[in-house]
């Protein structure tokens, strides 16, 4: 094993098909113990988590799913290359009990590979609706390890599957050595490559050995450590030699053995009960909507309208409480502190930027917790089925949509996403066009301008800007697809999982996650933000204005009686003399730089300088806004002056194109890393910034143009 017995430690790789409830198992298991770890020299993360049970302590590993050992895309690969290696002590080898022939070929290359294996036919109640029965004895016996039913969902089984773990720990995990046997010459040509492969002659190193034969014979050396020349050429011959026995190439015998090795145990060890059904199913009746070729786009519109209806309203109650809770802390720092730069730093640069953002986190929330009802319901996998055909127009196919709505949650993730799609063309015009969808740290900034410019129609406003990003991804394809990716579209085919009730613990746990995601952002790069935009706000502390401001009081006071009216003409002499300032200090000098670039959008200096620290972070533009629009108040202003202060400064019609600039154009700098490490060159990040930064001005000045014809 990995670890020392005597520590008591175990390191547990779950490995399984898409959709075989590898992950909800895996977050059943570890709930909110996990940590995100690389994969050693890429950006693929994979998910770890720690159990402790009965004196023993389990680290699991949910590695990416995957259908074979045999396969090409990045994330498959590394899950094949984790589970030759050595890094781990056991296979939890997770199956769909419901539809076990389908996950069997996995489980047959895992017999290969002679490593230790639990197997856990998760799902169990499906497979029990079906009438499948399974002999878990049989089972067991015939794949050389413990089989045990779970339903991760509910839990069911769980925590017999960790008792299982300890029992077989302890016993430290014995096994047979079974093999696969194939087709008398194939068995012949394997046992003259293993000699040459094996490093020793102990069972597992033997084991090891003849997979490595298969995969030579495979024509798939690249699966395993690259073997001597000579043993390659030897290989080779060996391949070529059973394609002239057989007619048939090697790799399509030993899939052939392979799947014999998975009917003759189907036919041993499950037992179907016909379950006669004159009617359809309530899944048949939903794809019967949901892709139905006319109704089922306008009906996955519908869900997104009302998910953003939903996200807008119910998310305005705790929001307004978290901007109530940053208004009572600047009421605190202005009592408590003298004044000074720190009371500064903190009324007008921390709380006004931080607040500003934290009052958005139940919006975040309540995005994310309809996006997992969709991914768990299994909703998610049919728009990618519907779209098929709308991608196939712009040269793309449906898996290619996938990377695109996550992109709703974050580009990061979604453009690492892109490794499923096997074609590299393909794989890089998803990955350019896919900033153009409206991820999570978009979306406080539209909140903030829908409900300040449109509060009667905030909802359906945000709508039309995600609407929008989706139309600019697709038609930006569509221009890459005929000019720099020309060729004819990969073809494209899923599995589309039954649908199923998410759980409330799935769902809680994946708002959990992106809920401490978010705060770890405020603390982090909002927090430094805010600190370096109150900086340059505020310095240089001594300005010279171009007119003297005792001689504008003094007239004021020449020209007004004491009373109300001289005391309005001193507050706009204040609020004016205060702008001046902001004007002459470090970002009010960065502002005019760049004004002449945002001026035909309408844009005025201070929403070109949020602009330009929102390439740090989205986020960062509304706690700029919140610090610039702060100046002048000694206090904390509430989150309704806030509004009432930025709608002040622009027209309704310049706001919704600061919303299009902002969904369009350059991505966060998290994204332009992994856009390099993805494409492993700077040109494609270059060109993404370059590309993004056209088209938003574009499309804000068509906004801004539009507006002032139709006037």
């Amino acid at each position: 094993m990995s670890a020392d017995r005597n520590d008591r430690q175990l390191t547990i790789a779950l490995a399984g098909n898409p959709n075989c409830g590898k992950t909800a198992l895996f977050n059943r298991l570890t709930g909110a113990r996990q940590r995100v770890a690389n994969f050693s020299g890429v950006t693929v993360s994979r998910k770890e988590g720690e159990v402790r049970h009965k004196g023993w302590t389990f680290r699991f590993v949910d590695l990416p799913g995957t259908y074979s050992l045999s396969t090409f895309t990045m994330e498959e690969t590394l899950a094949r290359e984790y589970l030759l290696g050595s890094g781990y002590d056991v296979i939890l080898n997770v199956l769909d009990a419901g539809n076990p022939e389908r996950n069997l070929l996995l489980t047959a290359q895992l017999v290969e590979t002679g490593r230790p294996r639990v197997h856990v036919l998760n799902m169990a109640d499906e497979a029990r609706a079906k009438g499948i029965e399974i002999d878990l004895a049989g089972f067991a016996e015939r794949l050389d390890g413990p089989a045990i039913t779970t339903v991760a969902r509910t839990g069911e089984g769980v925590a017999a599957l960790l008792d299982l773990l300890v029992e077989e720990a302890e016993k430290g995990f014995p096994r047979r050595g079974l093999s696969i046997r194939y087709d008398a010459h194939l068995e012949a040509a394997v046992a003259r490559l293993t000699p040459d492969l094996a490093a020793d002659s102990t069972p597992e190193a033997m084991a090891l050995a003849r997979w490595q034969a298969v995969k030579l014979l495979e024509g798939m050396p690249d699966a395993l450590p690259l073997p001597a020349a000579a043993v390659l050429a030897r290989g080779e011959a060996e391949r070529r030699q059973l394609a002239a026995q057989h007619g048939e190439p090697a790799e399509v015998l030993i899939t052939n053995g392979r799947y014999g090795f998975v009917h003759g145990l189907m036919r041993t060890t499950v037992r179907r009960q016909v379950v006669h059904s004159a009617m359809a199913t309530p899944g048949d009746r939903l794809d019967a909507l949901l892709l139905h070729r006319l109704l089922g786009l306008p009906f996955f519109l519908l869900a997104m309208w009302i998910m953003f209806q939903a996200t807008f309203i119910l998310g305005k109650i705790p929001a307004d409480a978290i901007g109530g809770l940053f208004q009572g802390l600047g009421d605190l720092v202005g009592a408590h502190l003298s004044p000074s730069p720190l009371r500064e730093l903190l009324a007008g640069g921390i709380l006004p930027g931080v607040g500003g953002v934290a009052v958005f986190l139940p919006t975040i929330v309540l995005l994310f917790f309809f996006i997992a009802l969709f991914e768990d319901s299994g909703y998610m996998a049919r728009v990618a089925f519907l779209m098929d055909r709308v991608m196939m127009a712009i040269g793309l196919h449906g898996k290619a949509f996938i990377p695109l709505l996550m992109g709703f949650g974050c580009n990061v993730p979604a453009i690492m996403a892109t490794r499923a799609m096997e074609h590299p063309r393909d794989r890089l015009v998803t990955i350019l066009i896919n900033p153009f969808m409206s991820c999570s740290a978009r979306l406080p900034v539209f909140v903030l301008f829908a409900g300040a410019f449109f509060p009667d129609h905030a909802g359906s406003v945000v709508f039309s800007i995600y609407l929008l990003g989706i139309f600019t991804a697709l038609f930006s394809a569509l221009l890459l697809k005929k000019t720099l990716f020309q060729g004819v579209p990969e073809p494209f085919i899923m599995e589309l999982p039954p649908y199923r009730v998410p759980t409330a613990r799935s769902v809680l746990l994946h708002m959990w996650e992106k809920a401490v995601e978010f705060l770890k952002k405020m603390g982090g790069v909002i927090l430094a933000g805010s600190i370096v935009i109150w900086f340059l706000q505020a310095y240089p502390r001594e300005v010279t204005l171009p007119w003297s401001m005792e001689a504008r009081v003094a007239a004021i006071e020449a020209q007004y009686p004491a009373g109300d009216e001289r005391q309005a003409a001193l507050e706009l002499l204040t609020a004016e003399q205060a702008a001046a300032e902001q004007e002459a200090r470090y970002l009010g000098r960065l502002g005019r730089f760049v004004q002449p670039l945002f001026e035909p959008l309408g844009f005025d200096w201070r929403a070109s300088v949020a602009l330009l620290t929102g390439f740090v972070a989205k986020e960062v533009v509304i706690s700029t806004l919140g610090v610039l629009h702060h100046v002048g108040k000694k206090d904390e202003m509430d989150e309704g002056e806030f509004r009432q202060r930025l709608a002040a400064s622009m027209p309704p019609l310049v706001a919704y194109g600061f919303m299009v600039f902002t969904l369009l154009y350059v991505p966060c700098l998290a994204t332009i890393a992994v856009i390099r490490r993805e494409t492993m060159s700077w040109r494609w990040p270059t060109a993404s910034v370059a590309f993004g930064l056209t088209v938003a001005w574009l499309m804000a000045w068509f906004v801004h143009g539009t507006g002032g014809w139709l006037s």
